[in-house]
C-alpha cells in the first residue's frame, strides 16, 4: 500500500488534532511531569483553534490581526496587492470571543469567563510561550497549578465546539472526536488536580486562591 505524500490539514483538523494530541500526551502525566510542556503547547494550539473558528463570521477576517484585516477590505474594495495573512496573537484572539459585538448569529457567543478563566488562558499563553520561545536557562515550573490552567481552557473549547452555534462542522465525526478528548482529558485533569492538592497541602497561592503555578530560574 502507497504511503501518503502529503500531510493534510485545514482550520477544523487543525483544532481537533492539537485537542487531541493533548489528551494524549496527558495520559502519561503522572509518571512523566516533563509531558506538561507537550500537554501546554497542544492545548494552547487548540484553543486557539477553536477561537479561530468561532471568529469565522463568513469571511475569517476577525482571527487576523485588526490591521491586516483592514488592509484586507480595502484591497477587496479598491483593489490592489491583498496582504500577508497574520494570525491575531492569543490574548488578542481571547479578547474577541468575549465580545458580543462579534457574534450575530443566535447563541454563537460570546464566551462568559467565570473568575478563573482570564487568569487561567493568560497563564497558558505565557507557559506556551516560554516553552516555543526557550532561552538558555534552568527552569522549574510549579506543576500544581496547571490543571485548572488546562480545565479552564477546555471550558472556552467546548463552548464554542458544541455548546454554541458559533462553528460550523461540516464532518460530525471531527465533533466526535474532539468530545471524546475532552472527556479524556478532563478525567485525567481532575484526578491530577486531586492528587496534586493532596501533594501540597496547604502550599496556596493567594493571590487567586488558587493552587499556584509558576517558575523559578538558575
Amino acid at each position: 500500500m502507497a504511503k501518503p505524500r502529503y500531510l493534510r490539514t485545514d482550520e477544523r483538523e487543525e483544532a481537533v488534532r492539537s485537542l487531541e494530541w493533548a489528551e494524549q500526551q496527558a495520559r502519561a502525566l503522572g509518571d512523566d511531569p516533563y509531558l506538561w510542556k507537550w500537554v501546554l503547547i497542544a492545548l494552547h494550539n487548540a484553543a486557539q483553534g477553536f477561537m479561530v473558528l468561532a471568529l469565522w463570521n463568513g469571511n475569517g477576517l476577525l482571527a487576523l490581526r485588526d490591521r491586516v484585516a483592514a488592509k484586507w477590505l480595502d484591497a477587496y474594495r479598491n483593489g490592489g496587492p491583498y496582504p500577508v495573512e497574520k494570525l491575531d496573537e492569543f490574548l488578542n484572539l481571547y479578547k474577541k470571543v468575549k465580545d458580543k459585538e462579534n457574534f450575530h448569529v443566535i447563541g454563537a457567543g460570546p464566551f462568559v469567563p467565570g473568575s478563573t478563566h482570564d487568569d487561567s488562558l493568560s497563564r497558558l499563553n505565557e507557559y506556551r510561550n516560554e516553552f516555543i520561545h526557550f532561552t538558555p536557562k534552568g527552569w522549574s515550573l510549579e506543576v500544581g497549578g496547571l490543571p485548572r490552567v488546562c480545565l479552564d481552557a477546555l471550558d472556552l473549547i467546548q463552548f464554542f465546539g458544541w455548546e454554541s452555534t458559533a462553528v460550523l462542522w461540516h464532518k460530525q465525526v471531527l465533533v466526535s472526536r474532539a468530545r471524546r478528548a475532552v472527556k479524556g482529558l478532563r478525567e485525567t485533569l481532575s484526578a491530577l488536580e486531586g492528587t496534586y492538592q493532596e501533594q501540597q497541602g496547604t502550599d496556596h497561592d493567594f493571590s487567586n486562591g488558587r493552587t499556584g503555578a509558576g517558575w523559578t530560574t538558575g
